[in-house]
């Protein structure tokens, strides 16, 4: 990976903890990431005549993640009803990029050295070691893991199919912008669909803040869609990941929150793994 990407991919990952951190707006899940759906879908839509559209070979999975988007969304929503943020969001995205390796190099050869691929199963682990609430791993309630790792698979397949779609499309660019507004236009219809007009009245005292934040996670994932067309896609899932330590660093130095032996470890094993893909 050159430094470049390596680089970029770490302030995607800083931009994906800080719109975490913004988004909480007083607002249910459901509804945040509905707010966060209609900001992306709405400043896409001002970006969409400066790019160029995806090639049309892309725009099957330009359909197929967005689909993938929204399960990964709902799945969130169900683990969050039955179990706390601070286990199931590691869980849920710190399985997804050793998935993602095992799968990119059976189905797309994307064979890496021996020293990468401990260095995502170094990012991967700490991720996931997150989840260990005062090494109570164990009393995870079975629903909220069940969902954890749904979402672990909806993270893994959209990343694929991201990859494979954005190197397809000739346009990263173009690209994320179709992807982002199909993905808002599923995630909105869902949303009328299941919670009517009412839904989207909530989301108007928190619109500030939620556009704020829906251009920090287009930003965030656009550079991811990019890298993907510059390095093994199963790298710069692994290195995106890394989001949760910053996610950590917001939580100790802003928020006040102790950070606890698992903690400390897990970013230990984060940061290893972070040195091990610049070796």
């Amino acid at each position: 990976m050159e430094p470049f990407v390596f680089v970029a991919v770490l302030a995607a990952a800083s931009l994906h903890a800080s719109w975490n951190a913004m988004v909480k707006v007083g607002l249910d899940r459901f509804s945040s990431i509905v707010l966060l759906a209609l900001s992306g879908l709405g400043i896409s839509l001002v970006l969409l005549p400066f790019f160029p559209l995806p090639a049309p070979a892309a725009w099957p999975f330009v359909i197929a993640s967005a689909l993938i988007h929204v399960c990964y969304k709902l799945s969130l929503v169900k683990a969050y009803e039955h179990g706390d943020l601070s286990q199931v969001y590691p869980l849920a995205r710190g399985a997804a990029p050793l998935v993602v390796a095992i799968v990119s190099a059976v189905f797309l050869g994307e064979v890496t050295t021996l020293t990468k691929v401990l260095a995502i199963l170094s990012i991967g682990l700490g991720v996931c070691l997150m989840s260990v609430k005062g090494g109570a791993m164990g009393r995870m309630p079975p629903k909220a893991l069940g969902f954890a790792l749904i979402t672990a698979a909806c993270t893994a397949s959209y990343t694929l199919v991201d990859g494979m779609g954005a190197r397809l499309s000739e346009s990263a660019s173009g690209f994320i912008i179709m992807l982002t507004i199909v993905d808002g236009l599923f995630t909105t219809t869902y949303a009328f669909a299941t919670r009517g007009k009412t839904v989207f009245a909530r989301l108007a005292p928190a619109w500030r803040s939620g556009v704020a934040a829906g251009a920090m996670s287009l930003a965030s994932y656009w550079i991811a869609v990019w890298a993907f067309t510059q390095a093994p896609i199963a790298l710069v899932a692994a290195l995106r990941e890394t989001s949760v330590l910053f996610a950590m660093l917001i939580a100790v130095l802003f928020l006040k929150e102790r950070a606890g032996v698992a903690r400390i470890a897990a970013a230990s094993l984060i940061a290893g793994g972070v040195v091990l893909m610049r070796i």
